[in-house]
């Protein structure tokens, strides 16, 4: 429950300047107009700063299920091998408020405000569940930005940063491999795919308790905590380096003005309205 708790304290402030970052690329671009795709395929225009807020979005929800997930801790207590705090009472002589204090004191020791009313041996593995679950949905927003920045490498409109010295292939060195982005998507699978263990745990649990969740727990807890560790970190070094490219994007748009039929809708910004 504590590393579970310090884990969540170390994602929050890597997940705010993530925001942060980005929500400073979304406001430097509000007014910079370009081809929004629907299916994949040129639909109407929207703005390079607009679609940035719709990852933007996503991300302030993950921080608040975070946040959530983290508030939402409590601590075990002092509850005794099977959860009925017998041994403590027969140690305080039958003082039913010795022991309701010893759990509040142990509790509050461990920084925690409350302690859970119901254990077995353990706590309730459904707690890694709704841990891992935020971790997860984490990793499904990050694989779609990181997506749609691929897409747009692809399109040329939008690149991440590339390093001076950077090799884009071994086999292609001028290739401008969208190697950032692509790393936080395999990672983001792998974050996804480690919430069926707590799943699977929790639905395994044998009365009281049963002790082949702990192999399986000291590998897919920290693996998720530490894959959306390295995730966020990587998100940010690309969203400090996004480097967009107008001429490309205004050519894009002259382009599907040629092969749209009927009249075009037109997208107004703060500066421009286009046709």
């Amino acid at each position: 429950m504590i590393m579970l708790r310090d884990g969540f304290d170390i994602l929050l402030p890597k997940l705010a300047r993530v925001i942060d970052r980005l929500a400073n690329f979304a406001e430097k671009y509000a007014d910079l107009p370009t081809l929004g795709f629907t299916h994949y395929q040129p639909a109407q225009l929207t703005t390079v700063g607009k679609r940035a807020c719709l990852w933007l979005q996503d991300l302030v929800m993950d921080m608040r299920n975070l946040q959530r997930a983290r508030e939402d801790l409590r601590f075990r207590g002092v509850k005794g091998t099977t959860g009925t705090q017998a041994s403590f009472l027969q140690l305080f002589q039958g003082d039913h408020e010795k022991v309701e204090e010893l759990d509040r004191k142990v509790t509050e020791m461990t920084g925690f405000k409350k302690s859970y009313l119901v254990t077995g041996q353990t706590y309730s593995r459904k707690v890694d569940i709704d841990s891992l679950c935020v971790l997860a949905s984490l990793g499904a927003t990050v694989h779609k930005i990181c997506t749609d920045i691929r897409l747009l490498a692809n399109l040329k409109e939008i690149e991440e940063p590339f390093e001076k010295e950077q090799i884009g292939s071994s086999a292609m060195p001028y290739k401008r491999n969208p190697m950032r982005a692509e790393r936080c998507c395999s990672l983001a699978r792998h974050l996804m795919a480690l919430v069926s263990d707590p799943l699977q745990t929790a639905a395994v649990q044998w009365l009281e308790r049963t002790l082949d969740d702990s192999a399986n727990r000291r590998i897919s807890l920290p693996e998720s905590f530490l894959t959306a560790d390295i995730i966020l970190s990587t998100l940010q070094n690309i969203t400090e380096g996004l480097v967009v490219y107008p001429k490309v994007i205004e050519r894009h748009i002259q382009k599907s003005c040629l092969v749209i039929k009927g009249p075009l809708k037109c997208l107004e910004t703060r500066s421009v309205t286009l046709c």
